[in-house]
């Protein structure tokens, strides 16, 4: 499955690289920053909230390569991601986005740590607020985490800015 989805990545990254007219040169790369707030698949779930971070990398206007990190907070729990994988985009003054990220997630309570896979599948809606400014308005992730000998089936909502290069 993963080679598989490896060869279909790589195919769609070299067809997108003769599309050179098509390349917004003045913003390849994007810096997102904002408040995440993540409903925990625990026993009892919990609410979490905290921060993301995250860039992009785009060799066309449509894909990009994404590097996420986040950590959220709740009562003496916390989790932190580190996710990467391909995102695609509709360029235009409001940009719906879909991604498939796959990484890591660290969790602690109570002084003991378990780190394991980690993956987050969704998107969100940027809108342009200035010239190399957005506002992302929302971001929404199913984000499924294995830690503590268990998988998580955590939901995560995101706001913030992102920064165009």
């Amino acid at each position: 499955m993963l080679r598989r989805f490896s060869f279909l990545l790589g195919l769609v990254l070299l067809a997108s690289m003769p599309a050179k007219a098509q390349l917004n040169l003045g913003n390849r790369v994007q810096v997102f920053g904002g408040f995440s707030y993540m409903r925990v698949d625990n026993s009892p779930s919990f609410n979490s909230a905290g921060w993301e971070f995250s860039g992009e990398y785009k060799p066309a206007s449509w894909i990009g390569g994404v590097a996420d990190f986040s950590g959220d907070y709740g009562s003496n729990t916390s989790i932190h991601t580190f996710l990467f994988g391909p995102q695609v985009s509709w360029p235009a003054r409001v940009s719906p986005f879909a991604h498939i990220l796959i990484g890591g997630a660290h969790a602690s309570s109570f002084g003991v740590g378990s780190t394991g896979f980690a993956a987050a599948i969704g998107g969100g809606i940027d809108t342009s607020i200035a010239p190399s400014i957005s506002w992302r308005i929302i971001q929404g992730d199913y984000l499924p985490a294995h830690f503590f000998g268990a998988t998580r089936n955590n939901a995560r909502i995101s706001t913030g800015i992102v920064i165009h290069f």
